[in-house]
């Protein structure tokens, strides 16, 4: 899990999303609105609900393309949990909330090093990011 994973206003605007997952050379950053988290939005999130609709990125706002059915877990939930709901729901990043803050994020490539660390998805998830 990441711990102390980024997160933007609702009313951010994507550029800025974007520049924070640049900043962190991460894919996703939580959405907050009211103190909780609202949502979540990715890199593709961006490009495929923005950019490629000819939206503007300044003026676009992070909640107009976030994923707001926020599917989350609690600290004490378990790893067959997070698979389970990942599964089910076809996602590929978990935020981790605790009272509706998040606390961190599960990616599936750590689930892969987790339960599968001879996988290709575990190394390249392990592996140091290109500069």
């Amino acid at each position: 899990m990441t711990h102390d994973p980024r997160t933007v206003d609702a009313g951010a605007s994507i550029r800025e999303a974007a520049q924070a997952m640049r900043e962190s050379d991460i894919g996703d950053v939580i959405v907050m609105a009211d103190g909780q988290a609202t949502g979540i939005v990715t890199d593709r999130d961006i490009v495929i609900r923005a950019i490629a609709e000819g939206r503007d990125p300044d003026s676009t706002t992070v909640g107009d393309v976030a994923t707001t059915d926020l599917q989350a877990l609690s600290p004490e939930q378990s790893v067959d949990e997070a698979v389970e709901i990942m599964r089910a729901k076809d996602i590929r990043r978990l935020p981790v909330c605790k009272h509706g803050r998040p606390v961190g994020v599960l990616s599936l490539g750590d689930l892969a090093v987790e339960r599968d660390p001879q996988s290709a998805l575990a190394d390249i998830s392990a592996a140091s990011p290109d500069r």
